[in-house]
Order: structure tokens, then C-alpha cells, then sequence
């Protein structure tokens, strides 16, 4: 009510007009309430923020039982040390990177790879999110998607990579590899390529059908055995095949890789760019792991026997990691000149003709 300044008369009151009783509308009274109920009320007032409780209930309930499954590539071998460690504790139902990750939020599968280019192929189609890997196929996917599909995270192994001939001493200088057959793990692997750009160096001419000395890319379990019945005359390979060439085929050291980068971590750049935290979790799992298993390098190697033993599906005796563990040296770091060093390298045997700039590789970022 607005009330009269000074000086001015008050309103005049407005006139009532009451109309009479029977020109009224009738009276629609409401039934009596007996003790306890209450009136009746507007359903829509109540209802819809009901079911707008209800719908943030269920999808809060949602993404909570909600859970990522994040799945990891590695080989079955020594210097693959930390995929084998990381896959034979989730099998154990005591997962070193889902304690890191949030085992309530995060399932691990891993898959296990003879050699890099098959991994790289499964980031391609989008099978797994992350995978130790070589650096040579690292590289060549890199290259090949011009730089949009693939990051490195981290370093993980160098060294435990070696080329193993014959002991019966056929082969005692580089010009003795003329016109033999040499064993790679797959075209274009790290190993293939430094097969293919050493016997170039020493002035063998290798093409990808033949040449002066014949590459064969051939898996590891069939190296040992086509090497025990002399159908190849050396093998480059990684741990533990190189300690198991040397004691069940009276194999001979040639050549030792011992500061070459062996094994790296690499992820899908779709992982970085929708999940950049758990890229970030998942890396930082693996920095760690690194430091562990270099200070508590005989409780890694068991765990590392036990994971080849179950991917391979026999027992591995703990001799062989323990030989093969003296060849490699594990580490997260690794330099980007490194990779420029393997990018001529394979440029020089007819590999990565377009390259390209390896600094988004490098960058962590998509």
C-alpha cells in the first residue's frame, strides 16, 4: 500500500459492488478431511523434481560403476620387462598399474605382440591404447600418419639386443656374411634395421628379396629352431632369444647392442587427447615400475620368469632371465637424438623415405 506524502489528501477508498447471492456462481466445495490427510496438491509441483532427483541419481550411480578398460601391447620378452611385470601382476589379481591407475575405475588388458610393426598396426585400428614397442616401428607409424596417430611417453630398456652366428666359426669378420642368411623378428623391426644398415656398413649390398647376404624377417620362436638345423647362419635378435641362441644352439655373440634404445612406451594419440589424465597416470606407473624393478632387480626377474612362463605356456628357468638381465639396462629416459641417429639408419636401407619432424612425437601432447 503506498501511503500519502506530506501534503497531498489521501486516496479515496474504491466502491465495493457486491452482486447478490443468486447471480453468484455456485458454491463447489471441497469434501470434508478426516484426521491425518492432507490437502490435495499440484502432482506436477512435486513430480518433475522427483524425477530430476532421480535422473542425477542414476547417472551419478552410472558413472561411478562406470569403468575404463585401458588396453596395453607388449612382447614376451626380457627386455619387454615392464609390460611382462605390469601383465603378470594383473593376472595375479595384484595389478602394479591398476594400484596406480584406481582399480575401481581403471581394467588393464594386455596383448601380447611378436614384434613392433604388428603393435603399431593395432594402434592403427584402434585395438589397444598403448604399447611398449621398439623405436624403429615407432618411428615408421609416426611417420606413415604423418605425425597424427603416435607419442611417446617414456623410455623403458636399452641394450639385450644382439647378433648371433654359428659356433663353428664360419663366420669370423663382417665380409664373412657374404651369402649368408641373417634372422631378423619381422620386417622393419629395430633389429631388421640394424641388421639391414650394419651389413650395408661393412659393404654388403642387402635389398628386401636378397643381395650380398639374405635378411630374413622370421618370429622368435622359430629363429631357435631354424638356427639349431642350420637353415639360417646368424640371428639379431633381443633377450632373452640372444641367451637362449648362445646355451641350447651353441650360438656366438658377434656383435652386442649395449646402449642401443630397445624398448620404449608409446601411446595412441586418441588416448591423449580423451583421456589425457590417465595417459599422464599410466606413465607416471611406469617411471615408478622402472625405479623398482632396477632397485629390486631379483624379485623383477622372478616376476619376469613367471609372465614369460604363463605367455609361453611352460616354465622358463631363472637361469636364462638371470643371463639375459646382465645385457640390458632399464630406463624412462630417452633422447630425441637418438631417434634422428635411427632415422638416417633406416632412410640408408630403404626405410622412412618421408620422414618427418620428430618433435610432436616427442611433445606428450596430441
Amino acid at each position: 500500500m503506498k501511503f500519502p506524502q506530506h501534503g497531498e489528501s489521501a486516496p479515496r477508498s474504491p466502491i465495493l459492488r457486491v452482486r447478490p447471492v443468486s447471480d453468484r456462481a455456485p458454491l463447489r466445495c471441497r469434501p470434508a478431511l478426516s484426521r491425518g490427510m492432507l490437502p490435495p496438491c499440484d502432482r506436477s509441483a512435486v513430480v518433475k523434481p522427483l524425477v530430476l532427483v532421480l535422473a542425477f541419481t542414476a547417472a551419478l550411480a552410472a558413472a561411478r560403476a562406470e569403468k575404463v578398460t585401458l588396453r596395453v601391447g607388449y612382447f614376451p620378452n626380457v627386455t619387454h620387462a615392464q609390460g611382462v611385470i605390469g601383465s603378470q601382476t594383473t593376472r595375479a589379481g595384484r595389478g602394479w598399474f591398476e594400484q596406480r591407475l584406481g582399480p575401481d575405475d581403471v581394467t588393464v588388458q594386455w596383448f601380447a605382440y611378436n614384434a613392433g610393426p604388428s603393435a603399431m598396426e593395432a594402434i592403427f585400428a584402434g585395438s589397444i591404447d598403448l604399447t611398449y614397442v621398439g623405436p624403429n616401428p615407432t618411428l615408421n607409424a609416426y611417420i606413415r600418419s604423418r605425425g597424427e596417430e603416435i607419442r611417446l611417453l617414456a623410455g623403458a630398456a636399452q641394450g639385450g639386443a644382439a647378433l648371433v652366428i654359428s659356433g663353428d666359426g664360419r663366420i669370423r669378420s663382417p665380409a664373412d656374411f657374404r651369402g649368408k642368411r641373417i634372422a631378423t623378428p619381422q620386417l622393419g623391426n629395430t633389429q631388421d634395421v640394424a641388421a639391414r644398415a650394419w651389413l650395408r656398413q661393412h659393404g654388403l649390398n642387402v635389398t628386401f628379396t636378397g643381395g650380398d647376404a639374405q635378411v630374413v624377417p622370421t618370429a622368435n620362436p622359430d629363429q631357435l629352431s631354424l638356427f639349431q638345423q642350420g637353415k639360417v647362419d646368424a640371428v639379431w635378435t633381443v633377450e632373452p632369444w640372444v641367451t637362449r641362441l648362445v646355451n641350447e644352439a651353441g650360438g656366438k655373440v658377434f656383435l652386442e647392442q649395449g646402449d642401443a634404445v630397445t624398448t620404449i612406451l608409446v601411446a595412441s594419440v586418441k588416448l591423449l587427447r580423451t583421456r589425457p589424465a590417465l595417459a599422464e597416470k599410466f606413465r607416471a606407473a611406469h617411471v615408478e615400475l622402472t625405479a623398482w624393478l632396477n632397485a629390486h632387480p631379483a624379485e623383477a626377474r622372478e616376476l619376469v620368469r613367471a609372465g614369460l612362463s604363463a605367455v609361453v605356456r611352460r616354465e622358463i628357468p631363472a637361469q636364462l632371465v638371470d643371463d639375459s638381465w646382465r645385457r640390458l639396462r632399464f630406463t624412462d629416459q630417452v633422447a630425441q637424438a637418438q631417434f634422428e641417429t635411427l632415422v638416417c639408419e633406416a632412410q640408408s636401407v630403404g626405410f622412412l623415405r618421408d620422414a618427418i619432424a620428430l618433435d610432436r612425437l616427442f611433445s606428450g601432447r596430441p
